[in-house]
């Protein structure tokens, strides 16, 4: 079963990539949180794997963090839930706000998620409640703190900011991740926020 290829990348494109591993090149589908922090192609990448065996095909999919890779995991291990629905999910949320989402049950923002409905989102927190809780608290013991996003609640309020301009969910999202990536983590301020993802949606 592979868990990691590193190697060359080939191509890369919004669903999935090819990496060249000592000539071998490797198709790994991969959500759109990965592809925002992977390099270009021609430098080198390394991938946490999930192996997907079925009868007809061996799929890889591929995330540049092992939390995204067990969040995948624990997701298509739902029922109705498959690699591509898992996908999907991950390309609409971070894993730290999916983490948060699921932990303390905030239907509300799994179906913010596009093509996320409110059956699915109960199912999720349903079922996996009990194990991220267990996950996080893990998490919490090894590094002294549950890893919740910064600004989250910052975040979120600009978004609604920004869907009450008249913008959709998805393209205000990807405008404020970019915000976000650009502050290396620093704390932003709502008004600075929505000014630099206003300037980012207006081009």
């Amino acid at each position: 079963m592979i868990a990691l290829i590193s190697g060359k990348i080939v191509y890369k494109g919004i669903s999935h990539v090819v990496v060249d591993v000592q000539g071998v090149g490797y198709r790994i589908f991969i959500p759109l949180t990965t592809f925002y922090e992977m390099p270009e192609a021609g430098q080198n990448v390394a991938l946490h794997i999930h192996t997907h065996v079925k009868e007809d095909a061996i799929n890889l999919f591929g995330f540049y963090s092992e939390q995204e890779r067990d969040l995948f995991q624990l997701m298509i291990s739902v029922s109705g839930i498959g690699p591509r629905i898992a996908m999907n999910i991950l390309s609409g949320i971070s894993a730290p706000e999916l983490l948060s989402a699921i932990s303390t049950g905030n239907v509300g923002k799994l179906v913010n998620i596009p093509g996320v409905g409110r059956k699915m989102a109960e199912r999720l927190i349903l079922e996996l409640k009990e194990k991220v809780t267990k996950k996080m608290l893990l998490q919490r013991d090894a590094a002294g703190a549950v890893p919740l996003p910064a600004g989250d609640m910052i975040r979120d309020d600009a978004l609604s900011a920004l869907m009450n301009l008249g913008y959709k969910n998805n393209v205000a999202r990807e405008a404020l991740d970019k915000v976000m990536r650009s502050s290396d983590g620093g704390s932003l301020g709502m008004d600075e926020l929505l000014k630099k993802a206003l300037k980012i949606l207006a081009g």
